[in-house]
């Protein structure tokens, strides 16, 4: 019996400063005794709620089913518990590709990619003792993931229930220059509260991210809607029965959007045309308002619900102009949006000083690699 079987208690990573939305996220799934904890909530959940996690949630990058844990004080220990302590013929055959991942804190063990190669050889290792082949590896998209993830020489081996991270939605075919994660949109768009009671605008859409998401969120598309597979397919006691039920329920709650309740607009014609492919991909994406347009030149958006991450220079050296871009969106804010709400998301937090406006509130959200936040103005 393997340790999520024992005590069906899982982990979901999930991008910083959305911990907490994303431990009511997994509540109003199903998931129980839910603990926020650093990038991620570990939830307790029957195989039910963890397919509809995996299906639905919008948050979460992936969710680890834990298999086993130990005390690893060296990496070839490591090797001999993957070769001899689990039987990963439960888990893959011989015509399946697999991937190993590796987190380590405050271990002996320090090299994390030395230690994905000791458990990824305890495992080949296994198979050509029985038959004489192994399985190979696929680091892009592998049928089993796998995460290694040791801490004070604590080691926990969990299987992947997602099957690749879930901010591929599947609908992306293209980013502009500095492409928000979709999961990351997906929090934006949780932490307006917006549920489609006035509408909502991106004057700076870029391809989209933030609509596409604003549209799964109201018309209740699950976020892996677009996903073929799912790691926990891989699990010795996968219930199909059970996970086509899960699927169909969700894709029944699935609900139309009024043309023009979602608004966007950007400068780059290149980026609406991407965000247009991508929309469409999604139901009801054609009805998703897009105009070329700089923010500048817009008409008045009052009474709106105002949702812009824009291009602020991190990953394209581009600081100065970015701060000024945005000291010019704070003007078009106060002069063109009277009674709107306006949620800025920068991935550096300094340049929201260039809006020039008061914050209601400012949170942190990370977004890869950028450790952002997200502003709320009212705009009186």
């Amino acid at each position: 019996m393997y340790k999520y079987q024992e005590f069906p208690r899982f982990f979901a990573q999930i991008a910083g400063g959305s911990e907490d939305v994303g431990a009511v996220e997994l509540q109003e799934l199903g998931a129980v005794d839910t603990s926020p904890a650093y990038r991620g909530v570990y939830f307790n959940a029957d195989h039910e709620v963890l397919y509809r996690i995996n299906y639905c949630a919008r948050l979460p990058t992936r969710v680890l089913a834990p298999l086993t844990s130990f005390m690893c004080h060296d990496a070839d220990y490591l090797y001999r518990i993957a070769r001899e302590d689990v039987d990963w013929s439960e888990f893959l055959g011989l015509d399946d590709t697999f991937a190993v991942f590796a987190n380590l804190s405050n271990s002996k063990i320090n090299h994390s990619k030395y230690a994905a190669l000791r458990l990824k050889d305890g495992i080949v290792d296994q198979f050509r003792e029985r038959t004489g082949e192994r399985p190979s590896i696929d680091s892009l998209r592998p049928d089993l993931w796998l995460n290694l993830y040791i801490e004070n020489n604590h080691a926990t081996i969990s299987l992947g229930t997602s099957g690749g991270s879930l901010h591929r939605r599947g609908y992306r075919s293209g980013g502009g220059d500095a492409p928000m994660q979709e999961t990351v949109a997906a929090a934006v768009i949780r932490m307006t509260g917006w549920a489609g009671e006035r509408p909502l605008c991106d004057p700076m859409c870029g391809s989209g991210t933030l609509l596409a998401e604003a549209l799964m969120s109201y018309c209740r598309i699950p976020a892996a809607y677009l996903r073929e597979r799912f790691g926990f397919e891989m699990l010795p006691d996968f219930d199909r029965p059970l996970w086509e039920r899960v699927k169909r329920k969700a894709d029944a709650e699935i609900r139309p959007i009024s043309e023009g309740l979602i608004i966007g607009s950007d400068i780059d014609i290149h980026a609406l045309e991407i965000a247009s492919t991508n929309l469409k991909v999604l139901p009801y994406g054609e009805r998703i308002k897009l105009g070329m347009s700089d923010f500048r030149e817009l008409p008045d958006l009052e009474d709106v619900t105002l949702v812009v991450n824009p291009p602020y220079g991190v990953r394209m050296g581009r600081q100065q102009s970015a701060a000024r871009l945005i000291g010019e969106f704070g003007d078009f804010l106060k002069q063109k949006c009277t009674g709107s709400t306006a949620y800025v998301y920068v991935g550096k937090p300094e340049l929201l000083k260039s809006v020039g406006l008061r914050t209601s509130w400012k949170k942190p959200l990370v977004n890869g690699a950028l450790e952002g936040r997200l502003a709320k103005y009212e705009l009186y």
